[in-house]
């Protein structure tokens, strides 16, 4: 599970606003799954905790879910420790090197959103900048699972 940043201007001119997604990607399906973090809310234990709630219900035909995250702060909180305690067995963390998103096949997805649609927008504010990343979200409702950070050689 890794968070994806999309900027873009709201309130005051000039000033900039972020809004935070927290998603895992299936690897069986290719599935996305996000949790759109509160207004002002940050890269925080409360967005990961609410996406851990997210999986859960969204994943109830599972047994396990296994969560594959890098080794952010807000991933190792005291507040998720307590909350795998309480679930113990039915969610459980894997955590990632430090420091090697490739190894992490949403990095991926948050990589080409920023590159096709949050780098270079048009948008005139945060909430038109949110459609566009939503509407690009669900145009590829399933992603490959990509293997290399490189594109392959074509010959």
């Amino acid at each position: 599970m890794d968070v994806a940043r999309a900027p873009g201007r709201g309130g005051d001119a000039g000033q900039q606003r972020e809004a935070y997604l927290a998603g895992s990607l299936n690897w069986r399906t290719g599935e996305l799954i996000l949790t759109e973090g509160e207004p002002g809310q940050g890269r925080n234990t409360a967005l990961f905790l609410t996406h851990l709630d997210d999986l859960r219900r969204r994943l109830r035909r599972y047994r396990v879910i296994h969560v594959i995250c890098d080794n952010a702060k807000p991933h190792q909180a005291k507040r998720v420790r307590e909350y795998l305690a309480a679930h113990k067995g039915r969610v459980v963390v894997h955590y990632l090197p430090t420091y090697a998103p490739q190894t992490n096949p949403i990095e991926r997805v948050w990589w080409h959103l920023h590159e096709e649609i949050t780098r270079n927008h048009r948008a005139k504010n945060m909430e038109q900048l949110l459609d566009l990343v939503f509407e690009w979200l669900a145009r590829g409702s399933r992603f490959a699972i990509e293997t290399s950070i490189y594109d392959q050689p074509a010959a």
